[in-house]
């Protein structure tokens, strides 16, 4: 290269090299695009060290999207904190996962205006910390110490937080409601809770294969531990005893019906008569906590859970010790039966023994119904695939998929939470009768340990089973769901 006089260098000849056209405008825009997919596929669309939003949380809850009703910071942010924790605790008093518990609250803490909110729940215990830039941080906590059976309020309180994250519903508002949600009475009285609880070990004892006595030694018997529950109760039993001694006087006169000579089966009569004591729900709830992500709220349901088998196992032993002693003959509660009845009948009494278990958790009378059909659909997709020859341990599992799907779908579309519909409805399914039954051989029967061990190992799996079921089958049904979400905030904006 060479330098001109006036000190400019000679440019080497490029009339030989292809000629470079000017880019179009979209081929400005193509490479552009391009290179923002790059950056995404490299980088993500958020720092890979960035906290997630707690409102995410709520994806795929019935409370995505809140309609923000306070702009800045509210003034007012303990009354909010103090609303939201009393929403909490009734939800919990009234058999709320901690899943349902924890979406309602970040919903109605956004709702209401309030940012920089954690909520933290443990077993029995809701904690919300609330730390705005700049100010004192409020950070409060509220123990639930009592439940009771109340999904009918459930509903009524799955409404309300629905009201409030549509905008048609303000703080002052939402306390009143509350409260009158509270003080409201339970649907059904107490006498045919107690009728209910009988109904339902006569039905489900003849779902299990026992005829029309057992059926009615079943019915029986349940409402005399019923009764002996709820006095024992007044009296502050602890439910340990009051469990023991419940399952102790079911076994006591099923042994002394076959000592006075009576032809039915003890084994049957007492497998109806635990059914409503076994803490079936509750072991539901508590896988279904540990794979939503509450580890600490599984670990304690869990424990009270064995708890109660635990109760149910002993004062069964006890029972079974003096009838010996009386000369009754020896128990076996294992023990399995043919069907008694076709299998169009079974379907009867299963859609029976669900409207029982509604009535039992206090459901409102219009998910009666909706929630026998979905048990009945429960039972015949069971049954299907127990055809199919898939085994036991699947069969409730894909039974309760389809009770999950089912379940969202139903209760949404009737304004109520998921587990309303779903836990009753999957009761069918007795993942607490296998586990009581393997605890029995296990530890009263004194057989082969090895055995007992496997039959408990088998029984966890039926129970994982079908709790992931239900998980899943409510994670498939929200495609199907987000409408019905946004069709009753439009119902509340229009009042």
């Amino acid at each position: 290269m060479t330098e001109r006089p006036d000190g400019s260098a000679n440019r080497p000849h490029t009339d030989g090299l292809p000629k470079t056209q000017p880019l179009r405008p979209s081929q400005v825009r193509q490479n552009v695009n391009a290179k923002r997919m790059l950056m995404r596929l490299v980088q993500g669309d958020s720092p890979p060290t960035a906290p997630m939003n707690i409102v995410d949380r709520l994806a795929g809850s019935p409370y995505a999207n809140p309609t923000i009703q306070v702009v800045g910071v509210d003034a007012s942010a303990r009354k909010t904190i103090d609303f939201a924790l009393h929403l909490a605790e009734v939800m919990f008093r009234y058999g709320a996962g901690a899943l349902e518990v924890e979406t309602s609250m970040i919903a109605v803490t956004a709702a209401l205006g309030l940012k920089n909110v954690e909520v933290d729940i443990t077993n029995q215990s809701v904690a919300i910390n609330y730390a705005p830039k700049d100010q004192t941080p409020i950070t409060l906590l509220r123990v639930v110490r009592s439940w009771t059976n109340n999904y009918a309020g459930l509903a009524q309180v799955h409404q309300l937080v629905t009201d409030i994250v549509a905008g048609g519903v303000g703080r002052d508002e939402a306390v009143r409601r509350l409260n009158e949600i509270i003080r409201s009475a339970k649907p059904f009285p107490r006498w045919m809770v107690t009728m209910a609880f009988g109904i339902f070990a006569a039905v489900f004892v003849g779902v299990l294969g026992g005829g029309i006595g057992a059926s009615a030694v079943a019915f029986a018997s349940n409402i005399l531990i019923s009764l002996l529950s709820r006095q024992l109760a007044r009296w502050r039993t602890a439910d340990f005893f009051n469990t023991m001694a419940c399952s102790f006087l079911v076994t006591f006169i099923a042994l002394m019906l076959r000592w006075a000579g009576v032809e039915i089966a003890p084994s049957i009569v007492v497998a109806g008569g635990i059914l409503l004591l076994l803490p079936t729900g509750r072991l539901v709830s508590s896988v279904q906590d540990a794979i939503n992500g509450f580890p600490v709220t599984a670990a304690g349901r869990f424990l009270s859970t064995l708890l109660t088998f635990g109760a149910i196992v002993a004062g069964i032993g006890v029972a079974v010790v003096v009838g010996t002693l009386m000369g009754s003959a020896v128990l076996d509660v294992t023990q399995t039966f043919p069907d008694a009845y076709p299998l169009w009948i079974q379907a009867v009494l299963i859609a029976i023994a669900v409207v029982a278990i509604g009535v039992t958790e206090q459901t409102q009378m219009r998910l009666l119904l909706p929630t026998a059909a979905v048990g009945i659909v429960g039972f015949f997709v069971l049954w299907g695939v127990g055809q199919a020859g898939l085994g036991d341990r699947l069969s409730p599992a894909v039974a309760a998929v389809v009770i999950g799907l089912l379940g969202r779908v139903v209760a949404l579309k009737l304004g109520a939470p998921q587990l309303v519909v779903a836990v009753p409805a999957a009761l069918i399914l007795l993942p607490g009768l296998t586990i009581f039954r393997s605890m029995y051989a296990l530890t009263v029967e004194g057989g082969d340990i090895l055995l007992g061990a496997g039959g408990m190992l088998n029984a966890g799996a039926i129970v994982l089973g079908v709790a992931a079921g239900i998980v899943l089958g409510d994670n498939l049904a929200r495609p199907l769901t987000k409408g019905l979400s946004s069709n009753e905030r439009r119902r509340v904006r229009r009042r």
